[in-house]
């Protein structure tokens, strides 16, 4: 249903922008200088299409690396507590070797034992 949902919405979003782009290709002037109109320091003269289509790169660039810096904190827990996971499985294993020593070691000294002998009342 999601994936019906957003194949409407992008197909009509993606052919409205493939027409206006490709209307669009008329040369623009850009100019950088907002201190010199007559002569401006820096300009450039591409299609209108280039320019909307860095604007949009642009954009979605700089939003990914704000999302990427906001998100840094969940990252740094995840990590800690990837970490953490990780040191207390070491010592589950740690006193799992020790109980089965423990084990192994009560049975052998068990087994090192005179056998009981039964005593019948004479």
């Amino acid at each position: 249903m999601v994936r019906l949902f957003k194949l409407l919405i992008l197909i009509p979003i993606t052919i409205v922008t493939v027409i206006f782009l490709v209307i669009n290709r008329a040369p623009v002037t850009l100019t950088f200088d907002p201190f010199s109109s007559d002569a401006p320091a820096f300009t450039l003269t591409l299609p209108l299409f280039i320019i909307i289509v860095a604007c949009f790169a642009l954009g979605v660039l700089a939003g990914g690396i704000g999302a990427w810096m906001k998100q840094g904190k969940w990252r740094k827990a995840a990590r800690d507590t990837q970490y953490e996971a990780a040191r207390w499985r070491r010592r589950a294993g740690q006193l799992k070797d020790e109980q089965e020593r423990a084990r192994t070691t009560a049975d052998t000294s068990l087994s090192a034992l005179p056998a009981p002998q039964n005593r019948t009342a004479a």
